[in-house]
Formats: structure tokens, sequence, C-alpha cells
């Protein structure tokens, strides 16, 4: 179980040995000014001293509460709303389209008018954070409460269940893997809508340091942001993959 696991781990950083060194050497040998393409071992020198000398760290919070956040409002949203859609048909025929249309506006066009209304810091930010995912939990929420055994639907009424335990205890358990697979895309968008809401509306946050690198021209700088980024953003879709194994375990177990 763990051989073709672990070869696939070490194809991976085989490969991204592989795409550092070709960096790096195109970096030295193309004659491309560092300002534009600065080689990964000046970023890796960036990432360093921002880490040592502590000035990435306050910046990494103030990402991750604006994450946290965002996450906790918008999923927990989406998560009732979906639910709420799939329980009457009425009221997703009544509100999906506008749910829809306030997901076609690019969220950040919406951010200047945040700031204007909720001010200039974590509200802002958290609140776009928010919006971005809470689309993702609420589509897969409905979908996955709508796909259920029409058998089981059956006998669940023929016992007189009412529509509060068939929602507990056989549409959400069944829905569980649609809903978890919304959560991963949520974590992912979540880190996105983040840092986004840091371009306009935070003076604090990695988005925060990609800008003001831009203004410095520090570009080793908005690398070691952006690697920092990815970091984050890996290690919290890692973190729901083990989440939906342990939450989906009883069920895989019986099956």
């Amino acid at each position: 179980m763990n051989g073709p696991s672990s070869s696939a781990r070490l194809l991976a950083v085989a490969l991204l040995l592989v795409l550092l060194g070709a960096w790096e050497w195109i970096a030295r040998q193309s004659g491309i000014s560092a300002l534009v393409m600065p080689a990964p071992s000046a970023v890796a020198a960036s990432l360093w001293s921002g880490l040592r000398s502590g000035y990435f760290w306050p910046h990494i919070r103030a990402t991750l509460s604006a994450l946290f956040l965002g996450l906790a409002g918008g999923g927990l949203a989406g998560l009732a709303m979906g639910m709420a859609l799939a329980e009457s048909a009425l009221l997703e025929r009544v509100l999906r389209p506008y749910l829809v249309v306030s997901q076609v506006v690019p969220k950040l066009a919406l951010a200047p008018l945040f700031v204007l209304w909720f001010g200039f810091g974590l509200g802002s930010t958290a609140l776009i954070t928010g919006l971005i995912c809470f689309f993702p939990l609420m589509e897969n929420t409905l979908t996955g409460l709508g796909h259920i055994d029409p058998q089981r639907l059956q006998l669940f009424r023929m016992l007189g269940a009412t529509r509060w335990q068939t929602l507990v205890r056989l549409k959400l358990p069944m829905g569980l893997p649609g809903i978890l697979a919304g959560l991963r895309l949520a974590v992912v968008l979540a880190l996105v809508g983040a840092v986004v809401g840091e371009f306009i509306g935070a003076s604090t946050g990695l988005g925060a340091v990609i800008i003001a690198s831009q203004g410095m021209m520090d570009t080793s700088l908005m690398f070691a942001a952006l690697v920092l980024i990815a970091a984050i953003g890996l290690l919290l879709y890692q973190a729901t993959l083990l989440l939906e194994r342990r939450l989906l375990r009883p069920y895989t177990d019986t099956h």
C-alpha cells in the first residue's frame, strides 16, 4: 500500500528539484534581470530572512485570521443555504438565480465597496473571503442532498421519520462526500479570497506584502510571499483530506 504512494511522493520531489534547478540555471545564465525573474536561491534567502527576522509572521497571522473567519462564516452560510434549498423546491426556484448572479460578479470589483462600507482591515477581507467560499459549499450541499437513494428515502417515510430525522440521519450522511468535496474547494478559494481582499482592503497580510514588494520593486520578497501562500494552501488542503478520510471512514468500513 505504501509503495506506490511513496514512489509518487519521490517523483513529485524529484520533479520539484528539477524545476528549481532549471529555474536557477535560467535565472543565472540567461541574463534576465533579477527584477523580472529572481533565482530560487535569492527567493529562499528572502524567505529565510523574513521568517528569521519576524517580518512575515504578523502577515501570516493576518492572512490566516481572514481566511478562517471567512471560511467559517461563508462555509456555515453555504451549508445552511444548501440544506434549505434542498429541502424546499420553491425556495430553490426563487433564490437560486440570485445566488448564481451573486457569484458572477467579480469579488475584486466589490472589494472597494466593502472597504467603503466595512472599513479598511480584517472585516472587509474576511467578508470577501466568506463570499468566495460560500457558493462551493452551498452548491455541493444542494447536489449531495439531492442525490439520495430513493429506496432508502422511501424506507424512512414508511417508518414515519420526520423531515428533520430524514435530513440528519439519511440525507446528510449520504451527502457527506459531496459536502466535503465542496469544503476542499472552499478552503482553496478562501485563501485566494483572503489574499485578493488584502490587495485592496488591508495593510497587513501576505497579499499586502505582495503589493508592498511590488512598490519597492523587490521581486524576491514577492516570490517569497507567494511561496508562503502556496505552502499554506497545500497544508490546508491536506488537512481537509485528512478530515475527509476520518469522517468518511465509518461509511467506507461498512461498504
